[in-house]
């Protein structure tokens, strides 16, 4: 596929900022289209749903749990992916007003629109992506955004334990001690604003698989 894979030790866009520093919501219409630099323009089938949360959240674990689920489903994942416009001051970024239509996402269109045209296209395209619908490329796209609701403290606690299982105590103070001073304003950016801007939520403090059963059940009952 078109992406690039890039380095993201967070494994979370907005999970970077504490690492690397050390227009309304559209609705889906039931269908998706895709418009890749005005190349194409074809009705599909294939439902796009895409899942934010904050890092250690729990969005990547639940987009692979899903697509285990989900008749005949793939899963595309934003940190994949190198996108020109990505700011490379992410806590100013943030600071100054994010602009999510900065970041390019051609490189995501493009494999979506590749996966839409195979022979036998997916049932779904699950999104690890951190924008809801807040960029104009994919808003038109997507047909739900899921946000995962997680407490700040188990998100934290997550992440702490997947990015600093072997490393040094002041590894791992000097990453919170970055977080209270630049990377908690991305976290709050994406509970004021992407969860906001979400169709629905899913409680990320229960286990997996009880969240599986919950985005099922809300599938199933919007005949999505």
């Amino acid at each position: 596929m078109a992406g690039k894979r890039i380095t993201c030790t967070s494994g979370c866009f907005f999970g970077m900022i504490s690492i690397i520093q050390s227009e309304k919501k559209g609705t889906g219409q039931g269908v998706s289209q895709l418009h890749c630099k005005g190349e194409y323009n074809q009705v599909v089938n294939t439902k796009v749903i895409s899942i934010a949360s904050v890092s250690g959240g729990g969005k990547t674990t639940l987009t692979n749990a899903l697509s285990n689920r989900l008749r005949n489903a793939e899963a595309l994942f934003f940190d994949n992916y190198d996108f020109k416009g990505e700011p490379e001051d992410l806590v100013g970024w943030v600071e100054e007003g994010p602009d999510y239509n900065q970041w390019k996402l051609d490189p995501l269109l493009s494999d979506m629109k590749s996966l839409q045209q195979q022979e036998d296209p997916p049932e779904y395209i699950l999104l690890d992506y951190p924008f809801s619908y807040l960029n104009d490329q994919l808003r038109s796209v997507i047909d739900v955004s899921l946000y995962i609701d997680t407490p700040l403290d188990i998100a934290m606690a997550r992440r702490l334990i997947r990015d600093y299982s072997h490393a040094e105590s002041m590894e791992i103070h000097n990453d919170l001690n970055h977080y209270l001073k630049y990377g908690r304003r991305a976290y709050v950016e994406m509970e004021t604003t992407i969860k906001q801007n979400a169709d629905r939520m899913v409680d990320g403090s229960l286990p997996v698989s009880q969240m599986v059963e919950t985005v099922l059940r809300e599938l199933k009952k919007n005949e999505i």
